[in-house]
């Protein structure tokens, strides 16, 4: 579930930085008038959605298509990421995605506590969606992500989460949930 991935353009969950910061139900980002669901989960509060807030630059809709931002959010590089955060919010530490999967019973059973019930966005390779619960109402979507070279990649079929954990100059920790996932495959 976790990935050191390498300066990839990904989606966004942000977190309350603290629980007087935000409650849970919805939040609306006073730059774009964008309302967003948000969830608690244990002692946190999270953004149940991908933020589409249009950055100056670093961001694009998948597949430059923008009928695809109000399902699946913009995404974003690293550069980016770090300037569209909401007042209030921050991107999640490898620390606090550690603190949510632990939470929900440990990666293993997380990642079904977090995605999306059904195949409307998931592709049918996530055995029908069956071991996916969205028990925790965090909501993850496949929204793909953009490489280096500006391909983009994934939808449908893996989701990818910024940390705001880094491992040196090229590597920041991520989530990634995926839509098939054998014992072996760190899904």
């Amino acid at each position: 579930m976790k990935n050191k991935s390498l300066l990839l353009t990904i989606g966004i969950f942000f977190i309350a930085i603290g629980l007087e910061a935000q409650e849970a139900g919805n939040f609306t980002d006073v730059r774009d008038n964008k309302t967003y669901k948000t969830v608690k989960i244990g002692t946190q509060i999270w953004m149940a959605e991908n933020i589409a807030y249009k950055a100056i630059a670093g961001c694009w809709a998948y597949d430059n298509d923008q009928e695809n931002v109000p399902t699946y959010g913009y995404l974003y590089n690293w550069e980016s990421v770090n300037q569209v955060c909401p007042n209030g919010w921050h991107l999640p530490s490898d620390a606090e995605w550690n603190q949510l999967t632990t939470y929900l019973g440990g990666e293993d059973v997380a990642k079904a506590k977090l995605k999306e019930t059904g195949t409307a966005h998931w592709s049918n390779t996530n055995n029908g969606n069956r071991d996916a619960n969205n028990e925790s109402g965090f909501n993850a979507l496949p929204g793909g992500s953009r490489t280096t070279l500006g391909a983009f990649i994934g939808i449908g079929g893996n989701g990818y989460w910024w940390s705001s954990t880094k491992v040196n100059s090229s590597y920041i920790v991520s989530l990634r949930l995926r839509a098939s996932c054998l014992a072996d495959s760190g899904c």
